[in-house]
Order: structure tokens, then C-alpha cells, then sequence
């Protein structure tokens, strides 16, 4: 195999983020049209996005598992085929509880089966420059605010919310299946099964690493980084049209916070590479904070537009460095169940920001709340990003057996 294939696998897994993670987020998109025709609350409509994190956070660990076990192919094959029926089933929910569940559930689990798989396939098919291949691939996630919701803002506009929603479904099977089928093992995953057996000799017990310093400082500031930030960048629509912003200019601004991430993920995976992974977290974990605390005082559409390429690329640039460290804590053969794990619990705090956030607004009419207490756990991310260990892989001890 060639070895810039390696490219193409960074091509496919950053559609594929693309795609499926910015149907996903299309919903901050959808919100509005839903509530307006259907009547259903801003928190009800919200929650499937809780829905989504929550199961996209247990779908990630499975599914990271699998792509471990399986190979990543077969997980994104099942994810693209899942996502498209999702989509097209959530545009038929005649209530609110079967858009929850179609949704919230089946979306969010047909998601979950990129980003945490195809992450972890791209590290073990770069040794130098990891952290800027992470980092592409992951630039799919800022790419769909720039492609997915305008297509999503041009659909409802011009059919509804529910022919839309199918549309994109179907635009879903046409660009995730041929790109899953493009997807194959590290060279170094493809050798005999010997060969990978002697190899994981040398990993601990999982019992061992998820109970690491390591592995609970990683998921802690992975954490607390969504749920700084997912309440914000959901609501940030409805927040722009509240501050008299209209409708296709607020989604530009969405649009801009996307584009300020694609950079992003460019600027802090090069600088990872360069001085390290941690300095750049903690400081891009740290602009993020501050930039949260702004929007209290932002009004115009050129103070949304200056402060989204500061949000964007501080909440883009930093996503990918937790892969990298997972990789360099816990070497390749169990990144996949690793990242996973660290991704379920990002996904946990990812699910409170859109539900709180719907709920500060139907209580206060407002969203002030939400960037206040979304700066504050910000600034929790920053601190216990320092706690972080030396990168030293976690070693097994002789007494422990290999678990899986």
C-alpha cells in the first residue's frame, strides 16, 4: 500500500465528520422552523440534542471498541447507512417524543460510529505530523457549519423543516457510503495476528488505564471543555436573532465560527507538533473561556462576526489535541476503546449545554446565563488541563493480565 493513501484516509474521515456531525449539529438550524410549526417547546426541541450526546457518548466507546476489534471500515459502513435512515424517520415524528427518540437517539448513534473510529485510524497511520492529520480530519467538524447548515437554512426556506430534513438524510447515504467503503487498517494494524499479539504484550489492563492519572485527567478536562462550549455554539442562532440579527446573517455567523475552526485545528495542530501538546491545550482552552464571557456584551453583527473567529478557533483548535494525547499515553492497539471512553464522557458534558440552554431561555427569556456559567466551566477546563501527567505510556504491571 502506498503511502499516500494515508491522505486519502484524512480526506474520507474529514467528510465524514463533516457530514454526519454537521447533520447532527443542524439541528440549532432546525430549531426555530420546528417550534414555529409544530408548537414544541425550545427545551423539548433541545433535548434531542441531549438525546444525541448522551448516546453518541455510549456509541463512541462501542463503536471505538469495535473499530479496534473489527477494523474501522465495517463501523463507518453501519454508520452511514444508520445516519441517512435516522435523518429520514426524524422527518416524519408527528410528536415531540418520536422527534426525541428518531432523533435524539437513532442520529446520535448512527454519529457516533466517525469521529472516535476514524480518529483513532488516522493516528496509526501517521508517526510524524499526528497531531495536524488528527487535526484535518477532525476539520470536517468545522467545515459543516459552513456547508451543512447553509444547505439546511436553503432547504427549509425553500420546502420546510420536513422535507429538508429528509433531503439532507438522503445527501447523507450519497457521500458517507461511497467514502466508508475507502477506509482500511493502518498498515501496521493489517500484519499477521501473531504479530499483534506480541505487540499487546506490552498494553495494561483497561481496568488499569481507565483508572490511570492519565486517562481521568484527559476525560475530566474533555469534559468540562463541552460543556463549556456545546450550550453556546447550539444556541447561537436563536441568540444572534435575539439581539435583532437576521435569520440567514445568524446562521453566517455559525458559518464563521466554522471556518474560524478549520483554522484553527490547522494553527494548533502545527503548534502541537512544534512545542508540545499540553501548553497549547491549556491555552487554547483558556481563549475559549474568555471569548464565552464576551458574548455577554455583543450585539452587532460585526462584533459576532470578531468574536466567532476568536470562539471558533479556540473550541476548534483544541477538539483534536485530546486524540493525540490518548495516543501518546496509550499507544495504538487500544486507541480506539481509549478515545472512545474519553469521548463518552466529552459527549456527557456536551448533552447539558443545549437542554440548560433552552431552559434559561423559556425561564429568563434570555441567554445570559448560559455564557456566564458556560465561561466558568471554561475556565474549570484550563485548570485541571494542568494537572495533566508527563506524557509517559501507562505500563503494564506483570501481575495484570490483558483484558479486553
Amino acid at each position: 500500500m502506498s503511502i499516500p493513501y494515508r491522505w486519502i484516509i484524512v480526506a474520507a474521515g474529514a467528510l465524514m465528520t463533516c457530514v454526519a456531525l454537521g447533520a447532527m449539529f443542524s439541528l440549532a438550524i432546525f430549531q426555530e422552523p420546528i417550534a414555529i410549526e409544530t408548537g414544541w417547546s425550545h427545551a423539548g426541541i433541545a433535548s434531542a440534542m441531549t438525546l444525541n450526546f448522551i448516546v453518541m457518548g455510549i456509541g463512541g466507546f462501542i463503536w471505538g471498541t469495535a473499530s479496534d476489534r473489527f477494523g474501522p471500515r465495517i463501523v463507518v459502513l453501519i454508520g452511514a447507512g444508520g445516519l441517512g435512515l435516522a435523518l429520514v424517520l426524524a422527518s416524519r415524528a408527528e410528536s415531540l417524543l418520536q422527534f426525541q427518540l428518531t432523533y435524539g437517539i437513532l442520529v446520535g448513534l448512527a454519529a457516533s460510529t466517525f469521529f472516535a473510529p476514524m480518529i483513532a485510524a488516522t493516528t496509526g497511520w501517521f508517526e510524524e505530523n499526528r497531531s495536524l492529520a488528527v487535526s484535518l480530519v477532525s476539520a470536517g467538524m468545522g467545515v459543516a457549519p459552513m456547508t451543512i447548515s447553509p444547505f439546511a437554512r436553503w432547504l427549509i426556506s425553500a420546502y420546510d423543516w420536513r422535507t429538508a430534513m429528509l433531503l439532507i438524510g438522503v445527501t447523507a447515504w450519497v457521500l458517507l457510503i461511497p467514502a466508508a467503503l475507502l477506509v482500511r487498517r493502518p498498515p501496521a494494524e493489517a500484519g499477521d495476528d501473531v504479530a499483534a499479539r506480541a505487540a499487546s504484550v506490552d498494553q495494561p489492563s483497561l481496568s488499569r488505564v481507565f483508572l490511570s492519572p492519565q486517562f481521568i485527567v484527559l476525560s475530566l478536562t474533555f469534559f468540562a471543555c463541552c460543556a463549556a462550549h456545546s450550550g453556546p455554539i447550539f444556541h447561537m442562532v436563536s441568540y444572534a436573532t435575539i439581539c435583532g440579527i437576521a435569520p440567514m446573517a445568524a446562521v453566517s455567523i455559525y458559518s464563521v465560527e466554522g471556518l474560524a475552526g478549520l483554522f484553527g485545528r490547522l494553527l494548533y495542530g502545527g503548534l502541537a507538533d512544534r512545542i508540545g501538546v499540553k501548553p497549547v491545550l491549556v491555552a487554547g482552552l483558556l481563549v475559549q473561556a474568555i471569548a464565552l464571557a464576551t458574548y455577554l456584551f455583543v450585539s452587532q453583527l460585526g462584533e459576532f462576526y470578531a468574536l466567532a473567529i476568536v470562539f471558533g478557533s479556540a473550541y476548534g483548535g483544541v477538539m483534536p489535541l485530546y486524540a493525540v494525547l490518548a495516543r501518546e499515553y496509550f499507544g495504538p492497539r487500544i486507541i480506539g476503546t481509549v478515545f472512545g471512553a474519553a469521548t463518552m464522557l466529552s459527549s456527557l458534558g456536551m448533552a447539558f449545554g443545549p437542554l440548560i440552554g433552552g431552559w434559561i431561555f423559556d425561564t429568563f427569556d434570555n441567554y445570559s446565563w448560559l455564557f456566564i456559567g458556560s465561561a466558568v466551566v471554561g475556565l474549570g477546563a484550563a485548570a485541571i488541563a494542568l494537572a495533566f501527567p508527563p506524557l509517559a505510556r501507562v505500563k503494564a504491571e506483570p501481575a495484570l493480565g490483558i483484558s479486553a
